[in-house]
């Protein structure tokens, strides 16, 4: 009898083992309510009231397809880019990015798109070509601005 109270305590045990890779955080909720922060290695969870999810904090790079920008001069323009991201790997920008966010890669694309078109609207064509360095760094002030919590 003893025998079988064991191997149940060791099946539950093993069951709720997980490994959190040194390139991922994780969020542990209990019955759907955030419960703590998991870093790297092995964490422990309750099974089937705890769940796990894991959050990527690696740099990605996310291509933003090409979109008809018109330029301050009324030319048309077609800007594609590619975002570089991370998520900080501290527990509450890795919790900002799960639970205020739906989908954080879709949103940033799409912020930096709108943003980019913004940018580019201002500008003529001639100086859009020739002062990328200009762009790229109002887009990314204007990116720090909107996703810090």
């Amino acid at each position: 009898m003893w025998l079988i109270i064991v191997a149940i305590v060791l099946f539950i045990f093993f069951l709720g083992i997980r490994i959190v890779r040194p390139t991922h955080r994780g969020l542990i909720e209990r019955l759907g309510k955030y419960n703590r922060f998991a870093n790297s290695g092995f964490n422990w969870i309750i099974p089937v009231i705890d769940r796990m999810y894991q959050v990527n904090i690696t740099e990605q790079m996310v291509d933003a397809e090409p979109q008809e920008i018109i330029t301050n001069d009324n030319l048309n323009a077609v800007v594609d880019a590619q975002v570089y991201f991370k998520v900080k790997d501290d527990e509450l920008n890795v919790k900002n990015s799960q639970y205020n966010v739906n989908n954080v890669n879709f949103q940033i694309v799409n912020l930096a798109r709108t943003t980019l078109r913004n940018i580019i609207g201002t500008l003529t064509l001639k100086s859009a070509n020739s002062e990328r360095g200009r762009i790229n760094t109002e887009l990314h002030k204007i990116l720090i601005e909107e996703t810090t919590t």
